[in-house]
């Protein structure tokens, strides 16, 4: 591994060691500084990769300093950590420039994964022309909210898709947002200043969609009482977006291929079809593939459909962004309900980030209005979710947890980290009766992960049976 350069900035001086031990065992090469003055002047003599800082520090705060630094080197990747912040203060952070926040006491494992990501990123950013076009895109994103790692992945690859007339399919689960990003593709394309046509296959009934998509005749069928555009001539020049494809009748999946391969359209009881120049996004959250195989899906059009595949990720797998979406939630909701919520508490906030998501965004912005219309005024609090959240809070740490005796004799870093680790696995294991997956979830890893750390640590419990 190329050596990479971090400086730590905290006022709290066993904070910035407790960092630099784990860091360089990590391989990193590792500055500190104790305050926001000390790290200007630093990272003014030296280049470093990334920085990490304290939020609440004397003098200047990590906010102000990142503005700053940001304003010196635009390039530098930053990491803000606090043991106070709240959906407001992390979306001015996020807002600042900052690539993440890191809530304190640290878990060395979420800060060892985070800066993984971190550092993956920062060739991404090489220069400030390059940056200041990046900003200019994501303007033209809408309402797209999302800077965790998987999400910079999906609007890079969305900005690269736009550039071209392929078919794109986008796939993932309810509640993701898969139409937004289909919209952020017609937006940065050249068909922007046409229309932007969007048809769920799976609200229309069959009887109905062909003339939905290819419009009808006057009298081609019973109620058929005067022509009628059907959405692809209405998206003409412009792009057609196919929401819930997996839905369409294999009936009607016939037509849309001829349409794919001829570029043209013929309108229900006509005689006669015509050129049509528009592009074709897809959309499902079903497993095509499995579709294909069971012979719902023609095999042909999948391949058609999905010449450029998006994945976009469930709330579940982009965490760092709740914060963010409940804080842009809670301003539209305010002003669209007239109320006046001034945040959300930081165990509250937990809580949500804790929460699994089935829903997706969708879930966390229908909560967002029922609080804002319900509380009306304040701060959120725990007490104010709803119950299925209470149950997934993390246990705060004992003052005794947050600090290390040191011997005077040393200690074997790498023993007591391992030591560590294995114990929080086995305390897991056993409070979820040897469930692997539930045991993943309260450690916040995947469970393949949980799986490979069992068997590369062979642990085991007597009277515990370890369950998939």
């Amino acid at each position: 591994m190329v050596a990479k350069n971090i400086l730590v900035v905290d006022d709290d001086a066993k904070c910035r060691e407790f960092i630099q031990a784990f860091l360089a065992y990590k391989g990193y090469t590792v500055s500190l500084a104790k305050d926001a003055l000390e790290a200007l002047t630093i990272t003014d003599r030296g280049n470093f990769d990334l920085v990490i800082t304290d939020l609440m520090m004397p003098g200047m705060n990590g906010l102000d300093f990142l503005k700053r630094l940001k304003a010196r080197q635009p390039e530098v990747v930053v990491i803000v950590s606090s043991a106070f912040s709240s959906a407001e203060s992390r979306a001015n952070i996020l807002e600042a420039g900052a690539y993440s926040c890191l809530d304190k006491p640290f878990d060395l494992q979420e800060l060892d994964t985070l800066l993984q990501g971190a550092l993956d990123h920062t060739p991404l950013l090489p220069s400030k022309t390059e940056i200041k076009s990046a900003i200019k895109n994501r303007k033209l994103m809408g309402n797209i909210i999302g800077e965790s790692p998987k999400m910079r992945s999906l609007l890079e690859l969305v900005e690269k898709v736009a550039d071209s007339d392929s078919t794109a399919l986008i796939l993932g689960e309810s509640g993701t947002g898969k139409e937004l990003i289909a919209q952020a593709i017609h937006t940065l394309s050249n068909r922007k200043n046409n229309n932007f046509v969007p048809v769920n296959c799976g609200a229309i009934p069959e009887d109905l969609l062909e003339s939905e998509l290819f419009g009808h005749v006057k009298g081609s069928f019973t109620g058929a009482i005067a022509n009628r555009v059907g959405r692809f001539a209405m998206a003409d020049k412009g792009t057609l977006f196919l929401d819930e494809i997996g839905d369409m009748p294999t009936s009607l999946q016939v037509k849309l291929l001829r349409v794919l391969q001829s570029r043209e359209i013929e309108p229900v009881g006509g005689n006669s079809s015509r050129k049509i120049d528009t592009r074709i996004i897809a959309a499902t959250h079903q497993n095509l593939e499995e579709l294909v195989a069971s012979k719902l899906f023609r095999e042909d059009l999948f391949y058609r459909l999905s010449v450029i595949p998006i994945v976009v990720p469930p709330l579940r797998e982009r965490k760092e962004d709740i914060p963010l979406l409940a804080a842009s939630f809670l301003k539209r909701m305010n002003d669209e309900k007239n109320r006046q919520i001034d945040g959300i508490a930081p165990d509250a906030l937990q809580a949500l980030c804790d929460y699994q998501w089935p829903g997706n965004i969708r879930e966390l912005e229908n909560l967002m209005e029922r609080l804002v219309i319900i509380k009306g005024s304040g701060t959120i609090t725990l007490s104010d979710l709803p119950e299925k959240f209470t149950g997934l809070i993390r246990s705060a740490p004992t003052p005794a947890a947050k600090t290390y005796a040191l011997p005077t004799a040393g200690i074997n870093f790498n023993d007591v980290i391992e030591e560590f680790e294995n114990s929080l696995i086995m305390d897991a294991l056993e409070k979820t009766q040897g469930n692997k997956k539930e045991a993943a979830e309260l450690l916040n890893l995947k469970r393949t992960t949980l799986i490979e750390k069992l068997k590369k640590k062979n642990l085991s419990s007597p009277g515990l049976r370890f369950t998939a």
